[in-house]
């Protein structure tokens, strides 16, 4: 893989899976542009990349999608040009669907799906004037089959992997790809940092999150499924990706299956 002089635009930067891409893109060339809300945290993970001096910082809050467009404008203006924009950014939910406040679900949604198809729209036309581009998403296994206490959180990654899939098909012209990154467990700060019904943090590791891939592990399987400019992805435990599979072939037997399922 050789990402050299490739100038990568990454959101939710700041820890887990973006933080782990991030030193591994720069490890392997390219120049990086890092965003997320936690500024402090953003500068730790551009100093333990290997060349700092190619690493900037993008302040922004994926909630706050009206003002998206400035954002571009100055994530453009450091390099001159953006060639991939990984849409990392996002929460997660820990609550039945009855237990959630509706201000909690419209929270999700404008995170995880408005945020992060407001920023690709406003970077969609640098991409069509290039006639170059590509869009990763980290969408989720449960983009694909939904399980319970994440009624919110699969309705948003079930949106972002329709939005993303018409994209794909309408700018197939424009030579703009789109790869679809659907992760299992990783053990990262997730569920720590995932909604519950009242819209307060879990604040628990969940024990599936924690015995999850590594985040350094997964970043270097996306960064290949991004060298390659796969579609679709998915990184994750044998079970997670025998949902996906089961789904499709036998959809009664998984919505038995994932009544049992233990997804914390």
């Amino acid at each position: 893989m050789n990402f050299t002089n490739k100038v990568v635009w990454i959101t939710g930067a700041s820890s887990g899976i973006g933080e782990a891409l991030a030193i591994k893109l720069s490890n392997l060339g390219a120049k990086l542009i890092l965003s997320a809300r936690n500024v402090p945290a953003l500068e730790a993970v551009k100093h333990a990349c290997k060349n700092s001096e190619s690493v900037k910082i993008v302040p922004l809050d994926l909630e706050e999608y009206s003002i998206l467009n400035g954002k571009v404008t100055e994530a453009i203006n450091w390099f001159g040009r953006i060639d991939v924009l990984v849409n990392n950014g996002g929460i997660s939910q820990r609550s039945l669907a009855k237990d959630t406040a509706i201000a909690v679900d419209k929270r999700i949604m404008d995170i995880n799906y408005l945020g992060t198809v407001a920023l690709t729209k406003a970077v969609l036309p640098h991409f069509i004037e290039n006639q170059s581009g590509q869009f990763v998403v980290t969408t989720s296994i449960v983009g694909k089959v939904a399980t319970p206490l994440r009624s919110s959180y699969a309705a948003s990654k079930h949106a972002l992997h329709g939005f993303f899939d018409s994209l794909r098909a309408e700018n197939h012209k424009n030579n703009i790809t789109v790869t679809l990154v659907c992760p299992g467990f990783v053990n990262t700060h997730i569920s720590m940092n995932a909604l519950t019904g009242d819209g307060t943090p879990q604040n628990v590791m969940d024990t599936a999150t924690q015995n999850g891939i590594e985040p350094e592990k997964f970043a270097k399987i996306m960064a290949k499924a991004i060298y390659k400019k796969k579609q679709e992805v998915y990184i994750a435990g044998a079970k997670e990706k025998l949902g996906i599979y089961t789904k499709r072939f036998f959809p009664k037997l998984l919505s038995v299956m994932i009544r049992k399922l233990s997804v914390t």
